[in-house]
């Protein structure tokens, strides 16, 4: 069977959309479902393409048993509404900016992380300007997001 793709997505593709790719991967391996995702990140912006993850977002992953320090910031592109099942965005804006790239037929693809993963209609806050314990608290939000989507991946796998 094909993998389902998922693509998250977030304004700069160093602090969420990175840390949510990191721990869906965990995740999928923890369950098996490893070999049935593939999973990426990007930013709607330009402004960290090629940079590694935000070192918080780095140092909370290591702190909960994974690395994210290879992933590298690139921005969305074309292609990505074709290659991906599911684009993720982290908040309102950055969906409102995937449904306005999205090319024809491509827009319902498109959905807020939260609410398409467990019902809930929050943006994921953004922690950039904040300190580690906003980063920690990022982490638990996406654990509990990545673990709703992937029983909801699982019945579209299995």
């Amino acid at each position: 069977m094909k993998p389902v793709r998922v693509l998250f997505v977030c304004l700069g593709n160093i602090c969420r959309s990175p840390l949510a790719e990191g721990v869906l991967r965990a995740l999928a391996v923890q369950k098996g479902l490893a070999l049935a995702l593939e999973i990426d990140s990007a930013g709607t912006g330009a402004w960290h393409i090629g940079d590694p993850p935000d070192r918080r977002s780095i140092e909370t992953a290591r702190r909960h048993g994974f690395d994210i320090s290879a992933l590298r910031g690139r921005q969305v592109a074309a292609a990505d509404f074709s290659d991906f099942d599911l684009i993720l965005g982290m908040d309102e804006n950055n969906v409102r900016t995937l449904k306005r790239l999205a090319p024809d037929g491509t827009a319902q693809k498109v959905h807020l992380f939260l609410d398409y993963a467990s019902g809930d209609l929050r943006d994921v806050p953004d922690p950039y300007y904040e300190g580690r314990e906003a980063f920690e608290a990022l982490y638990q939000m996406r654990e509990a997001g990545c673990s709703s989507l992937l029983e909801r991946l699982g019945e579209r796998t299995s």
